[in-house]
C-alpha cells in the first residue's frame, strides 16, 4: 500500500513547488500540523519530497485510500514502525484502510486504545536518538499493498430461517460509529518506553536549538482506538512506497530547498523597450 505527504506552505516563504500534494497510485498523504490544522506545505529538491516542521508542533500523518479495494499501509518515522516501535521493514505490521477511507495517524501506538503523539522535536530528544536508533532521524515513510482477492467459490443459495419480530416494548440499541473512525491495525506490541520519560512526554522535546536538526519526539499519551484485522498481500513487496522527508524551515532554507520571499529575482520584462500602456492617455492640459 502506499502514501503520498500533502502539506501546506508557510505564508513567508515562496516554495520552489506550489503543489500542496503529493500525490501517488494508489493513495494520498498529507503532513498536518495538528496545534493549526494546516496541511505542510511539500518541498521538492534533487527528486525528493521535503515539509518544514516547527519545532514543538504535534503533527499527523494523513493517509487516504484512493483505491476501490482495502490497502495496508506500513508506516515509519525516523526509520521506526509506528505500530510496533521496530526497526522498520515492508514485511511489518501496518493500518487497513478501507475503499475511500482517510485516517491520521497521529502518534506511536502504545496500546489498542492510546498512542503517544508525535512532535516535532530536536533530533537529540527524538524518539529514534533516546533508543539508540539516529541514522535515519528526518524522514516518514509509507509503504502501500494492495489486499490479494479471494478466489470466488460458488455456494447454493441458502432459505434464511423467518426472523421472529420483536416485542412491541423493545427498544433496538441505536448504531455506534467507530471511534476516531479509526481503520483497523494489524496485530502489533506496543513501543518500548524510552528511559527517563515516565508517561512518554518530556519537556526538551518542545524545545529546539537554532539550527539544530528535527526529529520526531515521543509525546504525551491521547486516545486512539484501533481493532485488529486480517489482511492479506497482493505481493511481498509494497505496489508503491511514499518516502517524505522533513526538518526545520530554518535548515530548508539553508540547504537551498526552501527559497525566501525576498530572495527571488524581479520578474523579467518580455518587451522592455515598450511602454505598458494599455488605453488612451488623456490629452495635454
Amino acid at each position: 500500500m502506499q502514501c503520498l505527504l500533502r502539506l501546506m506552505a508557510c505564508g513567508a516563504l515562496a516554495a520552489m513547488s506550489g503543489n500542496a500534494l503529493a500525490t501517488g497510485a494508489v493513495a494520498d498523504v498529507r503532513i498536518i500540523d495538528r496545534d493549526s490544522g494546516a496541511a505542510l506545505a511539500t518541498y521538492y529538491s534533487n527528486g525528493e519530497c521535503w515539509v518544514a516542521g516547527r519545532p514543538g508542533a504535534h503533527y499527523a500523518i494523513e493517509i487516504r485510500n484512493d483505491t476501490g479495494g482495502r490497502l495496508l499501509a506500513v508506516t515509519s518515522v525516523d526509520g521506526i514502525n509506528v505500530l510496533s516501535g521496530a526497526t522498520a521493514g515492508w514485511d511489518q505490521a501496518g493500518y487497513v484502510l478501507d475503499p475511500g477511507e482517510q485516517y491520521q495517524i497521529t502518534g506511536w501506538r502504545k496500546t489498542h486504545q492510546e498512542v503517544a503523539a508525535f512532535t516535532f522535536s530536536d533530533a537529540s530528544s527524538s524518539y529514534a536518538e533516546r533508543t539508540g536508533r539516529p541514522a535515519n532521524v528526518g524522514v516518514i515513510g509509507v509503504a502501500l499493498f494492495r489486499e490479494r482477492t479471494p478466489r470466488r467459490v460458488y455456494l447454493p443459495p441458502r432459505v434464511a430461517p423467518a426472523t421472529p419480530e420483536p416485542p412491541a416494548s423493545f427498544s433496538a440499541p441505536s448504531a455506534r460509529a467507530p471511534l476516531a473512525a479509526a481503520p483497523a491495525a494489524a496485530a502489533a506490541s506496543p513501543p518500548p518506553e524510552i528511559p527517563g520519560a515516565p508517561g512518554g512526554s518530556r519537556e526538551s522535546d518542545a524545545a529546539t536549538n537554532s539550527g539544530a536538526k528535527l526529529g520526531t519526539g515521543h509525546g504525551e499519551r491521547e486516545w486512539s482506538y484501533v481493532v485488529d484485522t486480517e489482511f492479506r498481500r497482493m505481493q511481498r513487496e509494497p505496489n508503491e512506497v511514499i518516502r517524505i522527508r522533513y526538518d526545520s524551515l530554518e535548515n530548508l532554507v539553508a540547504m537551498g530547498i526552501v527559497r525566501p520571499a525576498g530572495a527571488l529575482p524581479p520578474a523579467p520584462n518580455p518587451f522592455p523597450h515598450s511602454p505598458e500602456r494599455q488605453f488612451v492617455p488623456d490629452p495635454p492640459g
